[in-house]
């Protein structure tokens, strides 16, 4: 299995932020999951990167050109793919991966969970979309997509179509078990 992670590139300013990434890198190591990721040496994404690595797991790299030239790319992974864009990092990174699992980040990884969850959404792909909430990081943003469908702007299959919890051995079983729901227009 290969897992997408996607996460920030700053470490935040909680410690726990990175042990449990590093925990989570640990755990997808020596389970032999492999990791696509964004391809960055620095923040949350080299943390697992590095991780992975150290415990002899496999990680793959994508990342886009601009990116790359402002030396930000790991180049101690076992694969690194270097795009055009970040429309284009997305879309192979998608390719590549069986599910994917958010850490702790900003507006980019917001952004690329938010697309992941809606080509699901939209019958694109049948992978799960998970939110690994290390102390709860996600809770509000839980409570505004819980508030889009009580009022009406989400079908509630879509928000249960998400994976949100805080413990490695459920974020990994939940994967594994995931059942797509229907496409949207069947």
């Amino acid at each position: 299995m290969k897992v997408a992670v996607y996460c920030g590139s700053s470490s935040g300013e909680c410690s726990m932020y990175v042990e449990e990434t590093k925990a989570l890198g640990e755990f997808l190591a020596q389970n032999n999951i492999d990791v696509v990721y964004g391809g960055g040496k620095v923040g949350l994404m080299g943390i697992i990167a590095d991780t992975i690595m150290l415990n002899g797991g496999n990680v793959y790299g994508v990342i886009p050109e601009k990116l790359k030239e402002k030396e930000l790319a790991h180049t101690g992974i076992t694969e690194l793919t270097i795009v055009k864009d970040m429309h284009e990092r997305k879309a192979k990174m998608a390719e590549m991966a069986d599910a994917f699992i958010t850490l702790p980040g900003g507006a980019g990884t917001l952004e690329e969970i938010f697309e992941a969850w809606t080509w699901a959404q939209l019958g694109y792909h049948n992978k799960p979309c998970a939110f690994y909430n290390i102390g709860g990081f996600y809770d509000d943003l839980f409570n505004m997509i819980e508030k889009m469908t009580k009022t009406g702007f989400l079908k509630e299959e879509y928000l249960d179509m998400l994976i949100n919890t805080s413990d490695l051995r459920n974020l990994i079983d939940s994967i594994k078990n995931y059942k797509a729901p229907n496409e949207k227009w069947n």
